[in-house]
């Protein structure tokens, strides 16, 4: 699967922010005690097994902070590393990497700590599968466009980047509109003929009417393991079936095995854990 990472200037906009907010009156530490003059030398390394995203945003720091500081690349998004590897060496002025340090850090601390918890979610798949792990729109405000690609180097996929890019009637919709079957109807009477209509639903019922008004995706919220087998069951290839509520890395073989087409999980972005990426110095 081809990653097609964010935009340059999607990327340097978000650094920029970010030096902003922790560099922008300066770095009284690394002022005091580094002579400006000292070159230095740090490489990234992994203090636990992860999978790697944001080697372009944490060059990126780099090349906003000082272009004097060169960062090579060991490693590439996507890529597993053992505990103890080295992503990439770091050289230049020893203050400018320094003051770059926790900026880059924790862009891909986050990133990585995502795609990690992808892989497991995607590994966890029985072997042949062809049922997709998705992500939602549960990201961090202002950082979709890092986490749905950190996503997508942990081999998952990504479900509708916003709210104009997709129709999904969801449970609030239903009770604003009277019902499964007119919300359906009104949305495909107002969306283009290009997108597809996707309706979720919470119990069987609900489920049918879906069916009955011809939505093209359901998603089935918080449906249990024996839910799950009625209702693919029941739609027999009509639609295409989502699952998400519930969603733990436990349950992926079980969903899976009963022909879900996609899987989509909120925690692989509002609940990963960063992992423990560190910036060692080299003397």
């Amino acid at each position: 699967m081809l990653l097609h990472p964010p935009p340059r200037f999607v990327i340097r906009d978000l650094v920029q922010r970010a030096l902003l907010e922790d560099l922008g009156r300066g770095d009284v530490t690394t002022d005091a005690t580094v002579p400006p003059d000292l070159a230095g030398r740090a490489v990234l390394v992994a203090r636990e097994a992860l999978v790697v995203s944001g080697l372009d945003v944490f060059c990126q720091v780099y090349a906003e902070v000082d272009p004097r500081v060169s960062v090579e690349r060991l490693t590439e998004d996507g890529a597993k590393l053992d505990r103890r590897a080295i992503g990439a060496r770091v050289t230049g002025p020893a203050a400018s990497i320094l003051k770059g340090e926790r900026v880059a850090l924790n862009f891909v601390q986050r990133m990585s700590g995502v795609a990690t918890k992808t892989r497991a979610f995607v590994d966890a798949l029985p072997q042949g599968s062809t049922t997709r792990i998705a992500d939602t729109r549960k990201t961090t405000p202002g950082l979709r466009a890092l986490e749905r690609y950190a996503v997508r180097c942990g081999g998952g996929h990504n479900h509708r980047d916003d709210l104009s890019s997709a129709v999904l009637i969801k449970d609030n919709h239903i009770a604003a509109a009277g019902g499964v079957r007119i919300a359906i109807e009104r949305a495909r009477a107002h969306a283009p003929h290009t997108s597809r209509i996707e309706c979720e639903v919470d119990r069987m019922e609900q489920l049918r009417e879906a069916i009955d008004a011809r939505a093209d995706v359901v998603l089935l919220d918080n449906f249990d393991d024996a839910a799950l087998g009625e209702a693919v069951r029941f739609v027999a290839g009509r639609a295409l079936l989502e699952v998400s509520g519930g969603v733990t890395l436990e349950r992926i073989p079980v969903i899976a095995a009963t022909g879900i087409d996609v899987i989509s999980a909120g925690g692989l972005t509002h609940s990963a854990r960063a992992v423990d990426f560190a910036l060692d110095w080299e003397s």
